[in-house]
Formats: structure tokens, C-alpha cells, sequence
């Protein structure tokens, strides 16, 4: 099968910061939307957006932890979204919705990784309700202000999308939890929803991306026990990033999300999955590049049609 899952040659690199892709680029009078845009990798995103003269829009679980963190930079509003929550979500777009504004980027940064067994809404898995379902939700219901703006949509993915495609027999995970697994496919459903999402709206001038930002240290890691990211030799007993694991800065990690959604160097293109600023290959032997259980066009079409049936919205049902 052919795939657009090659390198173009961007000149950037894992060691590329946020900021290096984003010189001399000039954003002034865009929007974007930058869900968790206040802790980790989405705090820097939101950071380097703005110093290239963005307007960024920071929907927050915690509105007020977002505004402590967020104080004193320009051009940032926090608004409240609790993905996991699909009332929340309703209730952020209503209001966005309502300001008349368009997006013209939209990145899908907040996530949870490896939590213990916990269901949310209806007994939904928390991983894929909030990863997947929560983003799918958000922006089907911004779609008004998608369109006109002719937007970038930027899912964050994972590597960890290597652990495990989708359970289609029990994609909720009721019988036998095991949370990186759960794990792996909220964040295959993640590379999945930006595939077809390209494929639905590319002809409206909308493209989508998915993406592994690597591998950072960051409050994504809040539900992991010490004791495990020292047996997976992420840190040492005194809590010290081990360097040559290979993890990446906070600025690097925010790079490919940042690139994804304002790069001149992806003009025409979108649904590909990319890695360390640049296109992702096909995954080897070794666990980089993008599975093929999460570019398959028909798995992406199903996991569409699934998400419209759990959360009720789907913004291209009169368009089939």
C-alpha cells in the first residue's frame, strides 16, 4: 500500500526548539486553541505562539491553575473544558461559538497517560474518553469556526500509539485493564481521528495532523509511581531526568506540535503523522515512525462513526 509516511526533509530536528521553527514567523491576527496550553509542552506551545504574535485561546480543567501559570504573558484568555466531560465541552464551544471568532489553529495538546482504571460519562475508559472522545467532540462542535478560517488541526499522539490499535470487541477496556495499553490506543484513536479528518475536510481547506512530540518529563506523568519511572530508567532515585534515555526539553518536545500548525513546509499536505519536525516513516523494527493499524483508512472511517455514535456530534453527518 502506498503512504505518504516519508521524510520531507524539513531541516529541523528532534533537538529543535518550538521556538527555532517558529523564527521568523510571523502570527499575528491568528487564532489558536490550544487545549492544556498551560502545563508541560502545552505551556510552551502557547508561549512560542504568542511571542510570534498569536492570539491564544486556553481551555482549562483548572481555569485558575491555567491563569497562575499563564500570568503575565499577552494575548492568552483561559476558558473552562473538561474533556472528559462532554457537557464541558458543549458548554466551551457554545461560548466560543458565540464570540464570532474563527480558529485557525487548533491544537489538541491535554491528555492523561497510564492512569488507574477510571471511568468517566457514561463508564467510558478515561484515556480514550478523554484523549479521543473529548477532542473528537470539541472540534466537531467548533466546526462553524473551523471551516471559515481554513484551520490547522493538530492531534497530539504518542509513540505509545505503538502499545496497542484499537480493541474494537472492547474498546472501553470492561474486561482486563491494562493502562499503557489503554493507553496506546487512545493515542492510535488520536493519529486515526486526524486521518479521516483530513480525508472529510481537506476539500474545505481544513487539514489535519497527528503527532509524537517525544519523549518528555512532564506532568503527564503524574499518574506513574516513582518507583516505575525508575525501573523504566526514565530517573534516578533522586528524581533526575537520565539524560541519555533521550528525553527531550519541555521547548523541544513542543517543536512538532508548533511546526505541525503553522509550517509553510506542509502547504498541501495533511492526515500524515509526524515525528521530531518532520514526516514520520512507515514503523520498522525499532519503535519509531507511525504503526499501520493507525494510517488504515478503513479503521479511521469506523472509529469516526463510533465517536459520532458515543458522543452525539458529528459535523460532516449531512455531507456523506
Amino acid at each position: 500500500m502506498s503512504t505518504a509516511q516519508h521524510k520531507i526533509g524539513s531541516g529541523f530536528d528532534a533537538h529543535s526548539t518550538a521556538d527555532d521553527v517558529l523564527a521568523g514567523v510571523d502570527l499575528t491576527g491568528r487564532l489558536a486553541i490550544v487545549t492544556g496550553g498551560y502545563s508541560g509542552l502545552g505551556l510552551e506551545t502557547t508561549r512560542s505562539l504568542t511571542r510570534a504574535g498569536a492570539h491564544v485561546v486556553v481551555p482549562a480543567r483548572r481555569p485558575g491553575t491555567a491563569r497562575e501559570a499563564l500570568d503575565g504573558l499577552d494575548g492568552v484568555e483561559v476558558d473552562e473544558l473538561d474533556l472528559a466531560d462532554l457537557d464541558s465541552v458543549r458548554g466551551f464551544a457554545d461560548r466560543f461559538l458565540a464570540s464570532g471568532r474563527t480558529v485557525d489553529l487548533l491544537i489538541g495538546n491535554a491528555g492523561v497517560m497510564a492512569c488507574p482504571e477510571t471511568r468517566v460519562g457514561p463508564g467510558w475508559e478515561a484515556q480514550f474518553a478523554t484523549n479521543h472522545l473529548g477532542h473528537f467532540a470539541l472540534v466537531n462542535r467548533l466546526w462553524p469556526a473551523i471551516e471559515p478560517g481554513g484551520a490547522r488541526v493538530v492531534s497530539v499522539s504518542s509513540r505509545g500509539h505503538h502499545f496497542s490499535g484499537m480493541r474494537w470487541d472492547d474498546v472501553h477496556w470492561r474486561h482486563g485493564y491494562d493502562k499503557w495499553q489503554a493507553y496506546g490506543q487512545a493515542k492510535t484513536a488520536n493519529v486515526l481521528f486526524a486521518g479521516h479528518l483530513d480525508r472529510l475536510a481537506r476539500d474545505r481547506g481544513v487539514r489535519a495532523f497527528s503527532l509524537h512530540p517525544g519523549g518528555i518529563i512532564t506532568p503527564l506523568q503524574r499518574h506513574l509511581p516513582k518507583q516505575e519511572m525508575i525501573e523504566r530508567g526514565w530517573i534516578d532515585e533522586e528524581g533526575n531526568v537520565i539524560a541519555q534515555e533521550g528525553f527531550k526539553s519541555p521547548q523541544q518536545g513542543a517543536a512538532t506540535q508548533v511546526w505541525a500548525a503553522t509550517s509553510a513546509q506542509l502547504d498541501g499536505m495533511g492526515g500524515v503523522y509526524l515525528e521530531d519536525c518532520d514526516v514520520a516513516e512507515p514503523a520498522g523494527g525499532e519503535r519509531t515512525g507511525v504503526k499501520e493499524w493507525a494510517t488504515d483508512p478503513e479503521q479511521a472511517a469506523r472509529l469516526w462513526e463510533l465517536s459520532a455514535e458515543l458522543t452525539g456530534v458529528n459535523a460532516f453527518s449531512a455531507r456523506r
